[in-house]
C-alpha cells in the first residue's frame, strides 16, 4: 500500500473478528511506531501490549465507572453518560489486542512525540490489514498509580495513546473531513480572494 493511499483510507475501527494478531505483526507495528521522529532524538516512548479479553472487560468496566465520577470535572464527558453507563458496552470493542504508548517524563515534547509514533503505528497497521482506534476513554483510568503498578509501567509515565488493534469486521465508512482551515498564507503562493 503505498503512503498516501493508507493515508486517505485508515479508519478508526470499532469491529473486529476473533482472528488474533500474532506477536511477529505486533513486533512490526512497534518497529514502524519507533521510525517517528521526536524532539532532539529523545525516542520517550515505552509500549505495554495487553492481548487478555478477559482484563480488557474488567478495564473496560473500571474505566467507565472512573469516567462517570469524573462527569462533573470534565462536563463534556457528559454527552456520553448514557455509553459509559451501559454494562453492555466495552470501551475497547471487544478487540484482542490493546497497545498502549506511554510517554518517558525526560523530554518536554513526550506527548507529541508519543503521537507521532502512534500514528506511524496505526497507519503501519492498516498497511497490513488491520484495524486499530485510539480509545481516549482508557487513558485516566491506565494513567491510575495503582492500574500502572499492576501492569508493571513505571510510576512516572504517562499514558499517552492506548490503541486497540485486530482485524476489521467489514469495510469501516469513510468520515466526511472538512477542508483545511488555512488562516493565513503568507508569501509567493499566497491564496487569493
Amino acid at each position: 500500500m503505498e503512503l498516501l493511499e493508507a493515508l486517505y483510507t485508515r479508519r478508526s475501527v470499532r469491529r473486529y473478528t476473533d482472528q488474533p494478531v500474532t506477536k511477529e505483526t505486533i513486533e512490526q507495528l512497534l518497529q514502524a511506531a519507533t521510525q517517528a521522529p521526536s524532539a532532539m532524538n529523545f525516542q520517550p516512548w515505552a509500549f505495554l501490549i495487553i492481548q487478555d479479553r478477559a482484563k480488557l472487560a474488567e478495564f473496560s468496566t473500571q474505566a467507565k465507572a472512573l469516567l462517570l465520577t469524573l462527569l462533573e470535572q470534565a462536563p463534556n464527558l457528559r454527552r456520553y453518560e448514557t455509553a459509559l453507563s451501559n454494562p453492555k458496552f466495552n470501551i475497547f470493542y471487544e478487540a484482542a489486542t490493546l497497545l498502549v504508548i506511554y510517554g518517558k517524563p525526560e523530554s518536554h515534547r513526550t506527548i507529541v512525540d508519543c503521537s507521532l509514533a502512534a500514528q506511524n503505528l496505526m497507519l503501519a497497521a492498516h498497511a497490513l490489514g488491520l484495524g486499530t482506534c485510539w480509545i481516549g476513554f482508557a487513558q485516566p483510568l491506565l494513567d491510575q498509580p495503582d492500574i500502572k503498578a499492576s501492569l508493571g509501567v513505571p510510576a512516572d509515565y504517562q499514558v499517552v495513546a492506548p490503541i486497540i488493534i485486530g482485524y476489521p469486521q467489514g469495510k469501516m465508512p469513510a468520515p466526511e473531513k472538512k477542508p483545511p482551515e488555512i488562516i493565513a498564507w503568507h508569501g509567493q503562493a499566497s491564496v487569493q480572494a
